[in-house]
């Protein structure tokens, strides 16, 4: 083992030698980074960190022993899901021990419209499964083919069937939470209500999550169609909040791009001709007729139609191409950008995203997000999912593309939204209480913190203030 390691994970190999472990440091590298390069800023902060070892617990048994041996050497531990996270909640700013929760991959049961699963499970796993008795997920992210339900209740927000079921932390979506205590003796505690979601987009800092009891949907057959728009920005906005608002039309997403973010979307150039706006259209199957009407009211015409589940299996579903992993398609094509999450308000949501995308989304030439003078497109490209908010309204969120220039000109594009009273969470920051939670751990999350990790050592360093005051 290296000499330079500064946890003693020797001995604590040694304490559990039956455990399936990692050394290799190439791989400790790669186990110890996600989707943090999306931001610049988080790509520099998080530069070099990674694990001293790792180890991939086969079931609770095992997590349980290695939590109690760590607790007892003060040796830090940071959980992993599939490391699709944007924010670097897998990177252990300390080193000690990455901890894989993929092992821990089970269904518990499933009664009716209710599901419990082991947090390492795939969403993919988890959605195939609850459709054999005829439901599915409320709400799943771009990434879920790979993404684990532990990653998504700990750093997620919402996704595909946020247009109907609003985010996760909705009330009625999660149910329960199973967690794990890091101490000498570790206990499992049982969470319900809004004392589990204590432990929501916390990035597994305040909490180990064994496992997550979700409410269910039952299940559609759903279509998927493209929609493009020649001519302004408007008409695809103006579709796409007609179609999230519309009561009888069942949809599983909604969402918005503009020109040129289309086109950074490889091997689709017949359902994204240049020039033009989109919005990509998850429908239910009686539904497609009245959309394809709707479209056609407002100047749309469909490119591109498939049914989700075939398009899946072909890896070809317009899934992929929206909330982040249209950040990821965009930065494949230009490696200057970024992006930023955004919230718009309720009544006020299309005003703002025009208000917003009028004042950074032109490019030099003023036509079409054109090119300016050195060859890029506008500043900002416009990105918006429309989903329900907590409280059932419709809204939208932006994942905008920046071009990005430095911190300080990043920080002027925050404070013009802001200004035009959209809500900004900004992922370039590496400390849970900032970005979503705006500088402080909400109460709930500072007491799960004290009750689960007295000892403070799931990833150290990702809590901007430990001990919490009060």
């Amino acid at each position: 083992m290296p000499a330079a390691m500064r946890h003693d994970v020797d001995s604590l190999r040694a304490a559990l030698p039956a455990l399936d472990w990692t050394t290799d440091p190439q791989r400790l590298a790669l186990l110890s980074r996600d989707f943090a390069w999306f931001s610049p800023i988080l790509k520099a902060e998080l530069e070099g960190k990674a694990a001293d070892i790792a180890v991939r617990p086969r079931d609770e048994a095992e997590l349980k022993q290695l939590v109690g041996e760590c607790a007892r050497r003060a040796i830090p531990l940071t959980l992993r899901g599939a490391a699709t996270g944007n924010y670097g909640q897998c990177t252990p700013v300390q080193g000690g021990v990455l901890v894989d929760m993929g092992g821990l991959d089970r269904i518990v049961w499933q009664r009716g419209g209710v599901v419990r699963a082991q947090a390492g499970i795939r969403l993919a796993e988890l959605e195939r499964r609850v459709r054999e008795p005829g439901y599915e997920l409320r709400c799943m992210p771009s990434t879920f083919r790979v993404a684990t339900l532990g990653g998504l209740f700990a750093g997620g927000f919402g996704g595909v069937g946020s247009i109907t079921y609003g985010p996760i932390a909705s009330p009625g979506n999660v149910l329960g939470v199973g967690a794990l205590s890091v101490e000498a003796g570790p206990q499992v505690l049982e969470l319900r209500g809004a004392e589990a979601l204590a432990l929501h987009h916390t990035w597994g800092t305040t909490g180990i999550v064994l496992e997550v009891e979700l409410a269910l949907a039952p299940a559609q057959t759903w279509i998927e169609l493209v929609v493009v728009f020649d001519g302004s920005f408007d008409a695809a906005l103006d579709f796409g909040d007609a179609l999230a608002a519309a009561p009888g039309l069942p949809k599983r997403n909604v969402a918005a791009l503009a020109w040129p973010v289309p086109g950074f979307i490889a091997k689709w150039e017949r359902a994204f001709p240049p020039g033009h706006d989109a919005v990509l259209a998850v429908v239910a199957e009686a539904a497609e007729p009245a959309v394809r009407e709707l479209a056609a009211r407002f100047g749309g015409r469909v490119t591109h139609r498939a049914e989700s589940a075939e398009a899946q299996r072909r890896n070809q579903t317009i899934l992929e191409m929206c909330w982040n992993h249209s950040t990821l398609h965009a930065l494949k094509a230009d490696a200057g950008r970024t992006y930023l999450q955004c919230s718009f308000t309720a009544g006020r949501h299309l005003e703002q995203v025009r208000a917003v995308h009028g004042l950074f989304g032109r490019g030099g030439s003023g036509e079409r997000g054109g090119s300016d003078e050195s060859g890029g497109q506008a500043e900002v490209l416009m990105h918006v999912e429309f989903i329900r908010s907590l409280d059932g309204a419709l809204i939208c969120t932006a994942l905008p593309l920046v071009r990005y220039t430095g911190e300080l000109r990043l920080q002027e594009i925050i404070d013009g939204y802001r200004a035009l009273g959209v809500r900004v969470n900004n992922p370039h920051h590496k400390h849970v209480e900032d970005g979503r939670f705006g500088g402080t751990l909400p109460p709930g999350a500072a007491s799960a913190k004290r009750r689960l990790d007295p000892l403070g050592l799931l990833n150290p360093g990702k809590l901007r203030v430990w001990p919490i005051p009060g």
